[in-house]
């Protein structure tokens, strides 16, 4: 047997302190992996746990936290809303009648104008050139015109001298009639000649908001243009058509044919600021049959000028008022697969389900005809947890905190068992 060289005793040494270190690094690692995957197992089974539980400091047959409200009685007013579109009762658009070029603007845009105020001035001369040469072809026939008559006078006169034939009296007569149709046919140059030198000024057709101009000072303009030289859009009274379905109309129809004036309420886009009031005006008459809807017409005064043409809105439609009616949280109404209903809770703090028949609805009421009477305390949080015949802890009614029943509230410490815990 041969002994061992130096060599192969250090070659073992270093054997031995490798499978060492090796094994202490499987060591390092499996702690590592125990302390990050072996204690997350116990967390989530609790957290599946605490599904199941009540929230904490309840204890499992704990009554239901809940807040009441009680229902009240008063006059509810019932609405129908509705999109709506505001439509100018009346769009013109300023056109030149004569070609001419733009001299003067007299308006700034965005002004409010009224019905007659001049707008814009087109240069005037060449019209009243016009005129000047009409009334002068006026003036010249109107000369021949008395000049024959005089003479158609003083042939009669020599007609019944039997001084001329009467030949000559038809004559003169047919020739005053011809400078007469030519007096005529001159005032009527005259009287154009002035309408031409009228439309040389624009003059406002309405009253209204002015828009945008169109034209600047300086340009030519033409009775073709298309575009004119400013819109003026009516602002009041101002009207907004909407739609109502055709389920809705019999109610309508009923109050308009009756005569009853329909208030309407508009609101903007949000449905949250109140735009205007007015009132119904006028109903289409025939419904749309690809959506089931009828037009309607509001007629609105806009004295605060807050609609304007093509804006969207939201329609308000006060079509009638509930007297002395039963009124109930909207949170409290609940649905199921069998209509509607309310948890009661009665003074000994029971819950009681109670099938009703919900009416219109307004904000966060809800008008009830019967089941529920004035001062019944309706529940309108807490509902999950809440049974029908169980037992409820009201935390809040109406809005202030009630205090717990002494039964929910924690007992204190048992300072002797503490004590002896300690020790």
């Amino acid at each position: 047997m041969t002994n061992p060289t130096p060599i192969d005793a250090s070659i073992r040494r270093r054997s031995r302190w490798y499978w060492r270190g090796a094994l202490s690094t499987l060591g390092v690692i499996g702690i590592l992996v125990y302390l990050q995957f072996g204690q997350a197992a116990p967390d989530t089974k609790a957290e599946r746990g605490s599904k199941n539980r009540p929230p904490f400091g309840e204890r499992p047959d704990a009554p239901a936290v809940v807040a009441i409200q009680s229902a009240g009685s008063g006059d509810f007013p019932v609405y129908l809303n509705a999109l709506g579109t505001v439509t100018a009762l009346r769009t013109v658009t300023v056109k030149s009648r004569v070609d001419g070029e733009l001299v003067k603007v007299n308006f700034s845009e965005g002004q409010m104008v009224k019905a007659g105020d001049l707008l814009a001035e087109i240069d005037p001369r060449p019209f009243q050139v016009q005129l000047q040469q009409a009334q002068g072809q006026l003036t010249r026939d109107q000369a021949l015109l008395q000049n024959a008559e005089l003479d158609r006078v003083r042939y009669q006169t020599l007609l019944e001298q039997d001084s001329i034939a009467a030949q000559q009296t038809v004559t003169q007569e047919s020739q005053v009639k011809q400078y007469r149709g030519n007096v005529e046919m001159d005032q009527a140059q005259v009287d154009n000649a002035k309408l031409q030198l009228g439309y040389a000024k624009l003059t406002a057709p309405i009253s209204g908001r002015a828009g945008l101009r169109q034209v600047d000072q300086g340009n030519i303009v033409r009775a073709s243009d298309v575009n004119g030289l400013v819109v003026i859009t009516q602002l009041q009274p101002i009207s907004v058509v909407f739609t109502l379905p055709e389920d809705k109309l019999p109610d309508v129809v009923k109050r308009y044919r009756e005569g009853q004036e329909i208030g309407i309420e508009a609101y903007d886009r949000a449905g949250k600021t109140k735009l205007a009031d007015g009132k119904l005006i006028a109903l289409d008459n025939q419904i749309d049959p690809t959506t089931g809807t009828l037009k309607l017409k509001a007629q609105f005064d806009n004295r605060e000028q807050t609609l304007f043409a093509n804006q969207f809105v939201n329609i308000r439609m006060h079509l009638d008022t509930l007297r002395g009616v039963t009124q109930i949280p909207s949170a409290a109404l609940q649905h199921d697969s069998q209509g509607a209903f309310v948890y009661v809770v009665d003074a000994e703090n029971i819950a009681h389900l109670r099938r009703v028949e919900p009416g219109p609805s307004e904000g966060e009421k809800v008008a009830i005809a019967d089941r529920i009477a004035p001062g019944e305390a309706l529940i309108v949080t807490g509902i999950d947890r809440v049974k029908d015949g169980g037992a409820v802890d009201v935390a809040e009614k109406d809005g202030q905190a009630v205090a717990a029943r002494p039964e929910l509230q924690p007992k204190p410490a048992d300072e002797s068992g503490q004590r002896r815990r300690r020790g």
